[in-house]
């Protein structure tokens, strides 16, 4: 855990860049310091959803006790399939300041839950970054997850190093086509597989406790979707041959047509078990084995 004058040092550092958000891939370059809004459409304040004790998140999160999550509302990806898209593109959720989250954090420790876990974060890592120095005075001692859709900028994430323990980003496409049509995003390909590294390098492979409860480490979300569409093979062949082997993997079988996707003919129905077994007996091919 990096001493208070180290977290400091590094959340001064990250917040001034709000008066010239290059935060994310977006690199909208607005003031948010002075309400500007980019393509996240958060400000100065991070918007809060919903917090709580949150028991459908992995297994290794939830333990006992729960994964402390607090959801962030804004994103910067624009999944046409999202099934939280009150939240990350309509925007529903309240303004919260730096004092605010961080009781949060502490209600939830307080609550028993094993992990603060931050959902969509990717745009609010200054704001977390104060949030935590406040709670970290106060006695806030869990292990911290960065909760993403993948999209993340390695400067960022480097700014992370040290503070964050446990690393869940999405994979979702392999090809920038999909990625374009689907998320407005045709770079997600080449800055997922940097981002995902970059975890790994800090964080290295998931570690549990005795309980079977993560303290730190990756953990990738991989949402299979239909007719091969995120192009999953591509995206585990790159995990064991450039990650780890030992990377442990949800390969999530929920997908089903939500928002924009009831009108997009090749994502207008739920996966079948086939298309989910077959990913998986990929991903034994390849030799990952953990998770699943």
């Amino acid at each position: 855990m990096l001493s208070l004058k180290v977290l400091k040092e590094k959340t001064l550092k990250i917040y001034n860049k709000l008066s010239n958000c290059r935060l994310c891939p977006r690199n909208c370059g607005v003031n948010r310091l002075k309400g500007e809004l980019g393509y996240c459409h958060a400000a100065k304040y991070a918007l809060v959803s919903s917090y709580g004790p949150h028991f459908g998140e992995e297994r290794e999160l939830v333990g006992s006790g729960g994964s402390g999550t607090i959801f962030f509302a804004g994103c910067n990806l624009r999944c046409v399939f999202c099934q939280n898209y009150h939240i990350s593109q309509l925007y529903e959720g309240r303004k919260m300041t730096d004092e605010r989250i961080a009781r949060i954090m502490l209600e939830l420790q307080e609550k028993g839950c094993h992990n603060i876990n931050f959902v969509s974060p990717t745009h609010i890592v200054p704001q977390i970054l104060k949030a935590l120095l406040i709670a970290r005075k106060k006695g806030l001692r869990l292990p911290l997850v960065y909760n993403s859709g993948g999209y993340d900028k390695v400067e960022t994430l480097k700014s992370l190093d040290g503070i964050i323990d446990i690393y869940m980003p999405d994979a979702k496409y392999a090809d920038e086509k999909e990625a374009k049509r689907y998320s407005d995003a045709d770079d997600y390909p080449s800055i997922m597989k940097a981002a995902l590294r970059e975890m790994h390098r800090q964080v290295g492979d998931l570690i549990m406790d005795e309980n079977g409860v993560a303290k730190k480490g990756l953990l990738i979300r991989h949402l299979v979707l239909p007719h091969t569409l995120a192009g999953t093979r591509q995206i585990f062949e790159f995990i064991a041959n450039e990650i780890s082997k030992e990377t442990y993997i949800n390969i999530m079988n929920q997908y089903y047509p939500a928002y924009k996707a009831f009108k997009i003919k090749e994502l207008s129905r739920p996966i079948t078990s086939a298309e989910h077994n077959q990913a998986v007996n990929y991903a034994h091919k390849l030799g990952l084995h953990r998770g699943f």
